[in-house]
């Protein structure tokens, strides 16, 4: 449903591009990919000095690792299990590793209360599959509410590692429709393969924008370089962003835009990589410890992953929040300890660097990926609406079933290509 706003005809003067695609990421790189074989003129915009966006393969410690996407889920339909073989970039089935390891406090956790806890994450697919959410929607933690005050946290704690939210801020319908199916991980990291995707692509990087004008003869959009106009303009930068208000529309945006930006939030999902040289402490490469004395401070160590000099830590939720905003030196420390607690003092010493991309306070990004609040999970949706006609906004947040997901923002990214195919120019 397009905005109802009365716009000027289209003047005589030629726009600078046919559209614009600000965002390299995954659902930009789509977009552009689609208007190129469309025979559309099109340009990407990207703030970075990079192509990805949140699918980011790290090699800044020496050995890469995914500090953003890693999965390629649901690969029964993923696009990209298409698009890495034609590129011929190997994928393949996740692997456990070296197995799982559950502490609390820095101590093994008593089997007793491990297998409670594995009973306790059960509950959510359980509850999900029988709740019936068509009349009324609820938060993840109020459909968990009846297990008790001491399985419902932990129920609802294993959210953290994977939708990086509090559980009270998930809406359990939205939660209940997003795909499923097997995942593949990408051996040479799925940033790196997002990265190659752009190849043959007008992409300008260093080029954040800053303001977006839609109420003329064409979308002029104002980046440092200057200000370029187009016919039509595809957004895909992150719901944070958008809501920071980081680039200023003119008009503002509709009020069904602005409502649907309300009902929706940014998970923080954070990995905290920690290079450890030498010494493998007597633990299998690929081995998972998992820190969960605290339900609202999990912590999941990926240790050695295929035999690397890294201890992968991951988190979410507000312990995330707060960690990304203590900030690097603060995390490590924080990192540091608990590995230490589990392992012994010596592994302290054998941590050189640490890479910490913190998405919750990366300007570019402002989190890890949407979240649907409670009653608002129309909200994808509604966001996706085309606005004024000339403006689509797409990625992740505007993709339904596959939310959250690069492959999602990928299909997104298309619908959207799509749509401004359609318009003459």
């Amino acid at each position: 449903m397009a905005a109802a706003l009365a716009l000027p005809a289209r003047n005589a003067r030629a726009a600078d591009v046919d559209v614009i695609v600000i965002g390299a990421g995954a659902a930009g790189l789509a977009a552009a990919h689609d208007l190129k074989a469309a025979g559309r003129k099109a340009i990407v915009l990207e703030a970075r000095d990079r192509v990805g966006g949140r699918a980011f393969t790290d090699a800044s410690l020496g050995p890469s690792y995914d500090a953003g996407a890693m999965f390629i889920h649901w690969a029964e339909r993923n696009p990209w299990v298409r698009i890495a073989r034609e590129l011929g970039i190997e994928t393949r089935n996740e692997s456990w590793g070296g197995g799982f390891q559950v502490f609390a406090s820095g101590k093994p956790m008593p089997e007793a209360d491990r297998q409670r806890r594995r009973g306790a994450f059960g509950q959510i697919d359980r509850r999900l599959d029988a709740a019936d959410l068509s009349r009324r929607d609820l938060s993840i933690r109020d459909l968990l509410s009846d297990l008790g005050p001491d399985v419902s946290p932990i129920a609802s704690s294993g959210l953290l590692l994977s939708i990086g939210e509090e559980s009270d801020r998930i809406s359990a319908r939205d939660y209940q429709r997003l795909w499923a199916g097997d995942d593949l991980v990408v051996p040479s990291g799925y940033g790196n393969l997002v990265a190659r995707h752009g190849a043959g692509l007008d992409i300008r990087l260093n080029q954040p924008v800053s303001a977006i004008r839609w109420d003329g003869p064409d979308v002029a959009v104002t980046t440092p370089a200057g200000t370029l106009h187009a016919n039509a303009c595809i957004v895909t930068v992150p719901v944070g962003v958008l809501k920071a208000g980081t680039i200023r529309f003119t008009p503002a945006l509709p009020s069904r835009t602005r409502n649907a930006l309300d009902g929706l939030g940014m998970g923080a999902l954070t990995k905290i990589a920690l290079k450890v040289e030498g010494e493998r402490f007597g633990i299998a490469p690929g081995t998972s410890f998992l820190e969960a004395g605290s339900p609202s401070r999990l912590m999941n160590f990926d240790m050695f992953p295929e035999g690397k000099d890294l201890v992968i830590a991951y988190c979410g939720g507000d312990y995330a929040r707060e960690l990304s905003v203590a900030g690097p030196e603060a995390a490590r420390a924080h990192v540091t300890e608990l590995l230490t607690q589990m392992v012994g003092a010596d592994i302290g010493k054998a941590v050189t660097e640490m890479a910490f991309p913190a998405w919750w306070t990366d300007p570019f990004s402002r989190g890890s990926y949407s979240v649907c609040l409670p009653g608002r999970a129309a909200a994808r949706e509604q966001l996706a609406e085309p606005i004024g006609g000339r403006i689509f906004i797409a990625g992740e947040a505007t993709a339904g079933g596959g939310a959250m997901t690069v492959g999602g923002a990928t299909l997104a990214g298309r619908t959207a290509a799509a749509a401004v195919a359609r318009i003459k120019a």
